[in-house]
């Protein structure tokens, strides 16, 4: 029997994911959470086999969650499923410990395959993000500065790139208008920058916006 647990701030997303689990998976167990806060509260009540993780969530960048997952179970396997392109989180993701990474516009075949190969003890990348990560390890080039950006601060960075404005960020992710403010501070201080014009730039320039 395995026990997985489905986190992701949308219901018709987490419903179609446990329908597709209980019918492939024999056996299978779904348990699901909402945000960041479901996610380590649920990982404390239950003895889970996998967890399959959103990047965007309420509260907390979903990366951000991954860490503490990673640090309270370190053997836990984690599938991130994002709406995100690979090369704006896939990396960060694994780096960040998860055993893999695909996007959801995956078909259910290509899902149920890394679920089985993460449950096995193994991990599941495509074969394009694969071919990054082997270029990055024959790369001498510094990692871009945005690498140092913790998962939330990553994510406020792409929307202001995409032209968002701080009151359209703190709606979308479920934030006040002051955290907003002050996550975008940390961007400009820790990317040495002084304004949201080269946030915007930088962003472009790094192809960080969808």
């Amino acid at each position: 029997m395995n026990r997985v647990l489905i986190a992701d701030d949308h219901a018709i997303l987490r419903r179609g994911l446990k329908e597709i689990l209980l019918r492939e998976l024999n056996g299978a167990v779904c348990g699901e959470a909402k945000d960041a806060q479901e996610v380590l509260l649920q990982l404390q009540s239950d003895d889970w086999d996998l967890v399959i993780l959103d990047v965007s969530m309420p509260g907390r960048s979903g990366l951000d969650v991954l860490r503490d997952l990673k640090l309270a179970r370190p053997k836990l396997p984690i599938l991130v499923l994002s709406m995100h392109p690979e090369d704006q989180y896939g990396k960060r993701a694994l780096r960040a410990g998860a055993s893999g990474y695909m996007i959801k516009e995956s078909a259910p075949e290509e899902l149920i395959k890394a679920i089985r190969r993460v449950l096995a003890g193994g991990r599941y990348v495509s074969p394009e993000l694969a071919e990054r990560l082997a270029s990055d390890l024959t790369e001498d080039a510094e990692r871009p500065a945005h690498e140092i950006l913790s998962g939330r601060e990553f994510e406020v960075l792409r929307m202001i790139g995409a032209g968002k404005t701080v009151k359209q960020i703190a709606e979308e992710l479920h934030l006040s208008v002051p955290t907003v403010s002050t996550y975008r501070a940390r961007i400009l201080e820790k990317l040495n920058m002084k304004t949201t014009a080269e946030l915007m730039r930088y962003a472009l320039r790094n192809h960080l916006v969808d």
